[in-house]
């Protein structure tokens, strides 16, 4: 415990000491936001990769595998690793030059200079918020690692996440964010070898590791898990995983990494280190396998409830797998994944509400006159507060977390980008835009997904597909907007070649 105390205390003295130099290079709300676009690609390659992984990949995903099998690690892992590959090469070079031609802070800011309407942005602006959820994700995961690391309880461990991480990114902003994220990267990279090393080392030592699990459960490596409730068949498991690891790309603290730099050269070396570093830590799923011939069973259940807890899979057996020492160094490193995805969502939804929902009221309700200085001034000062109120709320939460943290933030971070992707992909690949259609197909998007999700056994009591599966419900919520958006655009106009922002609708 003494080590591990003085392990996290090194690593927090590490974090803020970047904040601090984060902080040194912020002097305003555009570079509290997005930077001066003086980052390197290396640089937001890493921030990326660390930003997306987080604790879903290196906590809570690998339970989802050892409880679905191959079919999970496809849907979870290289499904979703294609999909978001290939919506960031397809949206990020023009995304970048029209937001750099707008002036834009953040996509709801882009949104709203594109189509030429400030309620557009607005929208977009109280559509984030949904980002909570993910935020909850975050910080139950961490406190789960917290807890068995420094044997503290969840008020503690919560406490503890809450205040440092909103404190350097209060200060530090977004070169807060980008400088914490590479110490946090380089760390997540050479953990991760580390547990690779070890499971392959497992594999090799067992010789029949692969015929220990068929006999546990022959469905663990089935391409599609007919006995589970998230991944029984080809959509849900494949085509689901696709379409939801491109629209997450659409995330606030995603796709914005673009304006962090100046040129498409820049973005094509970051978007091939964020490919390579990512498909890296994606591997890390395959701790879901290796846990069902390491970790007795019993490590899994709750010791105050006695119910299996699939959220500890990825800690238990790192406890098995490495001495104390190790496992210790591991989970500090782990905490730094949570954190690195963490700080960067701070970043994004209080840049957001600030800038496009509180600037936006501001001008809807006559106070509009101010000069453009003193409007972000305000929406500087307004980022602080939503930092602070969103920790106060995520904290309550946390002290009772979902039964499922995984797809509880599912739910939430899905409905936020779904609503994102007819605007931005429209946006990106067309010169004129109707706006009255990807708004209309945005809220489709919305509907589709929660309503297949919170209703699936109204409206389809009798069907086998996994609506369990908030990727599956996120799938048809996209297949509903983005086809009859671009097949409308495509047959009503032009594919443009001037990205110029068009100014027209309400």
């Amino acid at each position: 415990m003494i080590l591990a105390w003085t392990l996290f205390s090194v690593y927090l003295a590490g974090t803020a000491w970047l904040g601090w130099l984060g902080h040194k290079k912020t002097d305003d709300f555009g570079s509290f936001a997005i930077g001066k676009g003086d980052l390197s690609p290396v640089q937001v390659g890493v921030t990326l990769a660390a930003a997306t992984a987080s604790a879903a990949t290196f906590i809570i995903n690998p339970g989802f595998v050892y409880v679905d099998g191959l079919a999970a690690f496809m849907h979870l892992g290289l499904s979703v690793y294609l999909g978001f590959v290939s919506m960031l090469i397809l949206l990020s070079f023009r995304f970048r030059k029209m937001g750099e031609e707008m002036k834009a802070l953040t996509i709801p800011d882009w949104i709203g200079k594109r189509y030429g309407s400030k309620r557009f942005s607005l929208y977009f602006a109280l559509i984030n918020l949904l980002s909570f959820a993910f935020i909850v994700l975050l910080v139950g995961g961490i406190s789960i690692v917290m807890q068995k690391l420094l044997g503290v309880s969840n008020v503690t461990a919560l406490l503890i996440t809450l205040i440092f991480v909103t404190s350097y990114v209060l200060f530090g902003g977004t070169y807060a964010h980008v400088f914490t994220n590479m110490f946090q990267g380089f760390l997540m990279i050479f953990v991760t070898l580390i547990v690779l090393a070890s499971g392959l080392s497992l594999m090799w030592e067992s010789g029949d590791f692969w015929t220990q699990l068929t006999a546990q459960n022959a469905n663990l490596l089935s391409w599609i898990n007919p006995d589970s409730k998230l991944f029984n068949d080809v959509f849900s498991t494949y085509v689901a995983g696709f379409c939801i690891g491109a629209a997450l790309v659409c995330q606030p603290h995603i796709l914005t990494k673009a304006l962090y730099v100046k040129t498409d050269r820049d973005v094509r070396r970051y978007i091939l280190v964020f490919s390579v570093v990512f498909f890296l830590f994606t591997l890390l799923l395959l701790a879901g396998f290796w846990a069902h011939t390491s970790v007795p069973p019993e490590q899994l259940v709750d010791p105050a409830t006695g119910a299996f807890r699939q959220d500890l899979v990825m800690t238990a057996y790192l406890q098995h797998a490495f001495p104390d020492w190790l496992f210790t160094i591991i989970s500090v490193v782990l905490l730094a994944a949570a954190m690195s995805t963490l700080d960067g969502l701070l970043v994004g939804i209080s840049t957001i509400t600030a800038n496009d929902l509180v600037l936006n009221l501001i001008d809807k309700t006559g106070a509009g006159k101010l000069s453009e200085s003193r409007k972000m001034e305000i929406a500087f000062r307004a980022s602080h507060i939503v930092l602070i109120v969103i920790a106060v709320l995520v904290f309550l939460v946390t002290l009772n977390p979902p039964k499922l943290l995984g797809i509880f933030g599912q739910v939430g971070v899905y409905g936020l980008v779904l609503a994102a992707v007819p605007p931005l992909l429209a946006g990106v690949l067309f010169q004129k835009t109707n706006i009255r259609l990807v708004w209309s197909m945005s809220v489709v998007a919305l509907v589709v997904h929660f309503g297949l999700y919170f209703w699936r056994q109204d409206l389809f009591p009798d069907s086998r597909l996994a609506f369990g599966n908030p990727g599956l419900t996120a799938a048809f919520g996209l297949m509903f907007s983005v086809i009859p958006t671009l097949l409308i655009q495509a047959f009503s106009t032009t594919p443009g070649v001037s990205g110029q922002p068009v100014n027209g609708g309400g």
